[in-house]
Order: C-alpha cells, then sequence, then structure tokens
C-alpha cells in the first residue's frame, strides 16, 4: 500500500520499569465523576449518568516535559487523574469481568481550556475545543495492574508550585473503574491501547507559564508538567 503522504507516528506512553511502551489507540475521559467536583461545576452528582469524551491519542504528553499555555484561552486549568489502560478489548463487557480487560494503571492530567469548556457547555456544543486541543493529555508511565492490582482507593493530589490544589481519595469516584468498563463497552467496542481518564477531584484551577504542575497517586508515582510561554 502506498499512502499519499506518511503517516503520523504511532502515540505511546512509557511503561514503568520498562523501555516497552504502550501505543495509543484512544483516549476516553469521563466527566465529573466525583461528587464534589461535579457541585464545582454546576452540576448535582446524584442525578447525572456518567458521559463521556475524547481526546485524540497524540494528545499524549510524558511527564517532565514542557506544555506551552495553550492559544485561545485565559483560563487554563488541570485536573489530576487515574488513568486506565485497556490490554483485551470486547464489546458489552460485564462489569464483573471488567478488570480482566485492564492492562495498567498510570498518573495523568487532564489539561483543559476551561474558558472554551463552559462556553461550548453553555451552548450546547461539544467539548472538543476546550479538550481536545493539542497536548493536553498528560500521562505518566503505566504501571502494570499484574504488579500494582487494581486501585480503588488511596490518595490523588496535585500542586502547583509546591501548594496543593486537589486532595481526594480513588473511592471517592462516584463510577468505579469496573463500571466504567463496562458502560463505556456497552456503546463502543473497546480495544487494546484504549486509555481511560476516570475524572478528577473538587479544586480544579488556572496554570499559567512558569508554574510546576505535580499529580500524584499512592501506589503510582507522580508525573511533572512544567507550563512554558503561550504558543
Amino acid at each position: 500500500m502506498n499512502y499519499v503522504f506518511p503517516p503520523a507516528p504511532q502515540a505511546s506512553v512509557a511503561v514503568e520499569g520498562s523501555e516497552d511502551r504502550i501505543p495509543v489507540r484512544r483516549i476516553f475521559c469521563v466527566g465529573r465523576n466525583y461528587a464534589a467536583h461535579a457541585r464545582e461545576m454546576g452540576k448535582d452528582p446524584a442525578r447525572d449518568a456518567p458521559f463521556f469524551f475524547t481526546k485524540p491519542a497524540d494528545a499524549v504528553v510524558a511527564s517532565g516535559e514542557t506544555v506551552a499555555y495553550p492559544p485561545e484561552t485565559g483560563n487554563f486549568h488541570y485536573e489530576a487523574e487515574l488513568v486506565v489502560v485497556i490490554g483485551s478489548g470486547g464489546r458489552d463487557i460485564a462489569e464483573a469481568d471488567s478488570l480482566n480487560h485492564v492492562w495498567g494503571y498510570a498518573v495523568g492530567n487532564d489539561l483543559t481550556r476551561r474558558d472554551l469548556q463552559l462556553e461550548a457547555r453553555e451552548k450546547g456544543r461539544p467539548w472538543d475545543w476546550g479538550k481536545a486541543f493539542d497536548r493536553s493529555a498528560v500521562i505518566g508511565p503505566v504501571h502494570p495492574a499484574a504488579r500494582v492490582g487494581h486501585p480503588d482507593k488511596g490518595s490523588i493530589r496535585l500542586s502547583v508550585n509546591g501548594e496543593v490544589k486537589q486532595d481526594a481519595d480513588l473511592n471517592e469516584l462516584i463510577w468505579s473503574v469496573p463500571e466504567i468498563i463496562s458502560i463505556l463497552s456497552h456503546s463502543i467496542a473497546l480495544a487494546p491501547g484504549d486509555l481511560i481518564m476516570t475524572g478528577t477531584p473538587a479544586g480544579v484551577g488556572p496554570l499559567v507559564p512558569g508554574d510546576t504542575c505535580v499529580v500524584s497517586i499512592e501506589g503510582l508515582g507522580r508525573i511533572e508538567t512544567p507550563i512554558g510561554e503561550r504558543t
């Protein structure tokens, strides 16, 4: 087969303690999956079923890489997240079988152009311009589930320039990882290399050039993102 122009390089994320890498197929994100954050965003967590949005695979950024302040925004936010990496695909996956499809877990930061997201929300439009922009998914090395198990509790914390901004526990997720996988698979067939960013706790807020954002999850380490000048 001849391509008209060369295919884009395969997006990938690191594996903790290995030279191997995981090819990224798609990035799914769960909206408002911590009750306090749902209230922070003006929504009722007791009333909302889980919903999803996506980021392109090539939005991934490794820990330690500088992310330039993105264009067309004056309100650039951080969001600490647990990332689930799918290792075996499936459709209509039963909740009881969901964790058998997980290869591993990572620390993530769902970078957001909040002003563009909220403008789209108020107009009933898709969130893409607020969420799916270049270099908007910081994802740390993936820890194999065979080694770390399936974390359903433990600290998730984010700091900016050493000041803690988000501080919660994974057991505060409204929809658990098995539930998320099952619900998502009833709408879209999951495949190896799919990543799921599971939602962020309360305390989201702005980043500016010169900031350093650190996210840590108990048992999964930490990631660091310096923020560069506006592009």
